[in-house]
């Protein structure tokens, strides 16, 4: 892939799932300045946006730390939400970001690659070790099945696992634009992702795949993904584009997936660091 090819996958990256495309499920957001501010269920708030240049022109320090402090005060003053996760990416404009979110009281957490490219590279056959099954689950007993699988892989405590579960069960109930996939072993999952076409784009997103360690390198994450591929281009969907760790990036690149940037969140907890 040319460096050009890099540039329009990342432009529309940038155009198409940046901002409001990003919140589809919070209970609400507002606007401030250049930035979304959303509310989830459980007390989570989320922070993004295509760029960080206001209408007095492009962003400088003060402007970015004017910026940083007024999302704070915004959510400081909801005593519902608990903990704000500002999503930043690699290759915007930010100066004086980084510096900004640690002195307000966000703390960084590990950075990922954003993975996109054609859906169609996805869908391919692969052969599954005997005994696996992939299917997509939408009874409820199943789901939290996958979700307990998820954060376990992910080391998620039992708060952040029950905050975000309800959270995704309540987003199955209410919409339908989220699919969940796993794969089992004798009726125990072993995998797990979800599919999310993106309403209004030719994108849709493959998030939260989990596979406990034992059945990596068996080839069943990329049957996971091949699966949800399909979905996707069922719906019409032609990029697929996922935050991916170390443990899926490669699996992603092999299939043609290209890495056009970074993205690191930064959390705020109420009553962390941040104690004003």
């Amino acid at each position: 892939m040319t460096d050009a090819d890099r540039s329009a996958l990342l432009a529309a990256y940038d155009a198409q799932l940046r901002r409001e495309a990003e919140v589809p499920s919070a209970l609400s957001f507002t606007e401030l300045g250049p930035l979304v501010l959303a509310t989830y269920l459980g007390g989570r708030g989320f922070i993004t946006y295509r760029s960080l240049d206001t209408e007095a022109g492009p962003a400088t320090e003060d402007s970015v730390r004017e910026l940083v402090a007024a999302a704070v005060e915004y959510y400081r003053r909801d005593p519902e939400v608990a903990k704000v996760e500002w999503k930043t990416r690699g290759h915007d404009h930010a100066p004086g970001l980084h510096e900004a979110l640690l002195a307000a009281g966000f703390e960084a957490e590990e950075s990922e690659s954003v993975m996109v490219g054609d859906a169609a590279l996805l869908a391919v056959d692969v052969d599954l070790p005997e005994g696996v099954v992939v299917r997509q689950v939408t009874d409820e007993d199943d789901v939290r099945r996958m979700l307990a699988l998820q954060a376990e892989v992910f080391g998620d405590s039992a708060e952040e696992a029950a905050a975000h579960d309800e959270e995704v069960l309540h987003r199955l109930r209410t919409r339908d634009d989220m699919e969940m996939w796993v794969a089992e072993v004798d009726g125990e999952v072993v995998s797990a992702g979800r599919l999310e076409p993106v309403d209004g784009t030719e994108f849709a997103g493959v998030w939260g795949g989990a596979t406990r360690p034992e059945f990596r390198g068996r080839g069943i994450y990329r049957a996971l993904t091949a699966a949800r591929a399909r979905s996707a281009i069922a719906h019409g969907k032609r990029w697929i584009n996922s935050d991916s760790t170390e443990f899926s990036r490669p699996i992603l690149e092999r299939s043609g997936l290209v890495k056009v940037t970074t993205t690191t969140p930064y959390v705020w907890s109420r009553g962390g660091a941040d104690t004003a």
